[in-house]
């Protein structure tokens, strides 16, 4: 189990970071302007990305879980019809809807001072978050990397999704980035 902490500061981007995000991701990542969380371990797991690409495509989703083991985990609580369940309350609860609709202001505009300081101007992603926010559960990939990014009381589903992995950190961590790899020590 883990409890969002508070909201993690953004960090820049270094050498080390963009190695061990490449070889999580087993390929270059695209246009990362911070590291938006950092693993137990130590590592990043959680990046940012700019709302526009450097190629002019329109990019909504600001926070990228790149771990391969948190977002293993993550795949393991979709696959156990959690999203099902969130969206079934998301229609009955006024309260769990109302707070699900602040962390959509709340990503939204993270995302709008991202685009400030990058003087970036992206007019097509207006209204549009990540995950399924406002209205829907439909990635809890964007959910937990957000409860990361943000910390917790920002996105109650996010931070419920987050309280239900295991600690992915422990077993082969991205520390070690042989483990990323995939080489025997």
């Amino acid at each position: 189990m883990v409890k969002p902490e508070s909201a993690f500061k953004a960090e820049v981007l270094t050498e080390k970071d963009l190695n061990t995000v490449s070889a999580q991701l087993g390929r270059e990542p695209r246009d990362v302007s911070a590291i938006a969380h950092r693993c137990p371990c130590g590592e990043p797991d959680v990046v940012q990305t700019p709302p526009r690409l450097a190629d002019g495509t329109p990019f909504p989703t600001l926070f990228y879980a790149t771990c391969p083991k948190l977002t293993g985990a993550i795949s393991t609580l979709e696959s156990s019809g959690l999203m099902t369940q969130m969206n079934e309350r998301l229609q009955s609860d006024a309260n769990l809807a109302g707070d699900y609709l602040a962390a959509h202001v709340d990503y939204e505009a993270a995302r709008n001072a991202v685009a400030k300081q990058l003087n970036l101007d992206v007019p097509e992603i207006e209204g549009v978050t990540a995950g399924g926010m406002p209205d829907r559960v439909k990635c809890l990939h964007s959910l937990i990397a957000h409860s990361l990014a943000a910390g917790g009381d920002v996105n109650p589903l996010g931070d419920e999704a987050l309280l239900a992995l295991e600690s992915w950190w422990l077993t082969k961590p991205c520390s070690e980035i042989s483990n990323l790899l995939g080489e025997d020590k």
